[in-house]
């Protein structure tokens, strides 16, 4: 029986203080507890040998990608199964379960200088195990999270028997991107907590990737003409028709600012005279396109013997969280490169390039600590002689062997090209999405 429980208020296994959606002022430090890897992983709190087992299985409806606004439905399966050499078998009980979407962040110590935790605000959470604390033993600190939702209460399974739940919340559309960087991360889960009487609280912790469309925290959810006929019955309905207006909305968003083609060029020079132009027809990108440039170097008056471009993300701390080098602290600008093309280019007048974005990457975003942008790399290496014979004569009145010259010396440059890559549909990121869609544990 599949059962939708839209509570937003929990009983006894509510944490104070997340009541409803909020963001957590306090900031992550590093820590040696907790799992931030990219896999569904289980926290069990203390162990009960006595009782046989429960199976637990969360199923994203989905894929585990999301837009940020969006609503994650979740399919929350519990089994009491059978022992196939079992001769004999009793009912089992879960007290309550529960599940809530949270995001940890995670700073590095030695490139992010954050301010001292609050001491005239403790945190008044006991550390009891019998209290749902869906972020307890992670990395970081928990800056953004869902109200908790009870799945069920009592539950009770004779032998075989089990029974779904459905679960659906909608993904905080202020909350920032999920991003693994050097200085800082933002990590998503869905945890499942489950109870039986008079044992620890069981934890199933579903990772997410959320992806954040700028410019959708205003938008407003057109509201039916007043003369519209109502139902109560379409009421639960309302949910899904949101989602899929803001799904298309994102949509088109996306294909208005990536589809506008308009040949742009820029002549590059290295002091000495120009090396060639390059061309290339947008500047804003979507996850899992092609970034295409054209370089012509027949015009150039300086010889250009090599270049290679690469496709970057700068990571890069705020000012007012940056950690001075003199205290020992790392550097607060880093790069990562996801593409890159090389091309010795002695007799080329005309090239082109294509590098893939790929869509396991984040797309550019800026929080109070940190910023990511995206840029093409280029490197020139050009001669320094400009009456460098780069060819043989066309006649000549006899065969002869004709050799590139032993040494030339060269100049090196460098030039970065700001780009903007923006998300992609979240059912195309799924495909590059590593961790499944479904996640078992046994109590």
């Amino acid at each position: 029986m599949l059962r939708k429980d839209n509570s937003s208020q929990m009983g006894s296994p509510q944490t104070p203080g997340h009541g409803t959606s909020r963001r957590d002022r306090s900031w992550g430090r590093e820590s040696n507890g907790g799992n931030t890897e990219g896999e569904p992983h289980l926290v069990v709190m203390g162990s009960d040998s006595g009782a046989a087992m429960i199976e637990v299985v969360a199923e994203l409806s989905r894929g585990p990608v999301f837009l940020a606004g969006e609503a994650l439905e979740c399919v929350v399966t519990v089994t009491n199964p059978l022992p196939p050499t079992a001769t004999s078998a009793s009912s089992e009980a879960l007290a309550w379960a529960s599940a809530q979407i949270h995001c940890q962040f995670h700073a590095s110590e030695s490139r992010v200088a954050l301010p001292p935790p609050d001491s005239s605000q403790p945190d008044v959470q006991p550390e009891s195990q019998t209290v749902f604390q869906p972020h307890r033993g992670e990395r970081g600190q928990c800056i953004l999270s869902t109200p908790p939702k009870i799945l069920f209460c009592d539950l009770r399974l004779d032998p075989g028997e089990s029974k779904s739940y459905s679960y659906s919340e909608v993904l905080p559309i202020e909350g920032p991107p999920s991003f693994r960087g050097q200085s800082v991360k933002y990590v998503y889960k869905l945890t499942i907590g489950c109870q039986r009487v008079n044992s620890p609280i069981t934890l199933l912790r579903v990772p997410l990737r959320v992806l954040v469309l700028t410019g959708l925290q205003d938008v407003r959810f057109p509201q039916e003409e007043a003369v519209a006929p109502s139902s109560p019955f379409l009421e639960e309905d309302e949910c899904g028709k949101k989602d899929s207006w803001l799904a298309e909305l994102a949509g088109e968003r996306l294909m208005a600012a990536t589809s506008c083609r308009s040949l742009h060029l820029y002549n590059i020079s290295d002091g000495r005279g120009k090396v060639g132009t390059f061309g290339i027809f947008k500047s804003v990108y979507r996850l899992g396109e092609d970034v295409v440039g054209t370089l012509n170097l027949g015009e150039g008056t300086v010889a250009c013997l090599q270049f290679s471009v690469s496709l970057q993300t700068e990571e890069r701390v705020q000012p007012e969280y940056q950690r001075r080098r003199g205290a020992g602290g790392a550097p607060s600008v880093s790069h990562v490169t996801h593409a890159r093309h090389q091309e010795s280019c002695l007799h080329t007048t005309r090239t082109s390039f294509s590098l893939p974005i790929p869509l396991s990457s984040t797309p550019g975003f800026c929080t109070a600590v940190v910023s990511l942008k995206w840029r093409l790399h280029f490197e020139f290496v050009t001669s320094r002689e400009p009456g460098l014979v780069l060819l043989p004569p066309m006649e000549q009145p006899e065969p002869v062997t004709w050799t590139g010259p032993e040494q030339v010396p060269v100049d090196t440059f460098s030039w970065d090209l700001p780009i903007k890559v923006l998300p992609t549909s979240p059912t195309l990121a799924s495909y590059a999405a590593p961790g499944p869609s479904t996640s078992t544990i046994t109590i």
